[in-house]
């Protein structure tokens, strides 16, 4: 049942965050043009090898180990989940999805920001440049084999990165559809 809103205060807003509080609840909101939507890219080679991108990342302060990922409305234009995901697996990885499917879409953190993630599938890909992002990004592929990608991700970790826990959730859904039946 929903709640009737709270008055928004705004606390500060910056380029690409902004922070309000409703009530006595603060919280953080994106402010880009895809109203707090980014896309997570689930990608498998036609050499059975799961694409990871590894970054630093300023909020936590250390390198970090994901799949590849963006925001929706982040390109020239107007764009889809599917636009999106095509978009941000080719600039940071250098691999180009034949097709694309949207598995689901849910939010990332509910209790301090209003972003939202859909979880997107790559597939049919082809390899069409180098990867490693744009801009001042500093993203370095990683290509694992799938049956050794969860204890890499495990030895990553306890080499100091931080891993993103959406990882283990795309790694289910390389074999699994959203609702628990094996892929065919």
């Amino acid at each position: 049942m929903e709640t009737q809103p709270e008055p928004t205060e705004v606390l500060h807003e910056g380029r690409w965050l902004r922070l309000v509080r409703r009530g006595t609840w603060e919280s953080c909101e994106r402010t880009h043009h895809g109203d707090g939507l980014a896309v997570q890219i689930i990608a498998v080679t036609p050499g059975d090898e799961v694409l990871f991108v590894e970054q630093p990342r300023a909020a936590v302060g250390k390198r970090t180990i994901e799949m590849p990922a963006g925001l929706v409305g982040d390109g020239d234009g107007e764009d889809t989940l599917e636009s999106a995901a095509r978009r941000e697996l080719v600039e940071e990885t250098g691999w180009e999805p034949g097709r694309v499917e949207v598995l689901a879409v849910g939010c990332t953190t509910p209790g301090m920001s209003n972003e939202r993630i859909a979880l997107v599938r790559a597939l049919d890909l082809r390899k069409v440049g180098d990867g490693g992002g744009v801009g001042v990004e500093s993203i370095t592929v990683h290509a694992v084999p799938r049956a050794q990608a969860p204890a890499w991700l495990l030895q990553k970790q306890r080499e100091g990165f931080a891993l993103d826990l959406k990882v283990w959730a795309g790694l289910w859904m390389i074999d699994h559809e959203p609702d628990g039946r094996r892929r065919a």
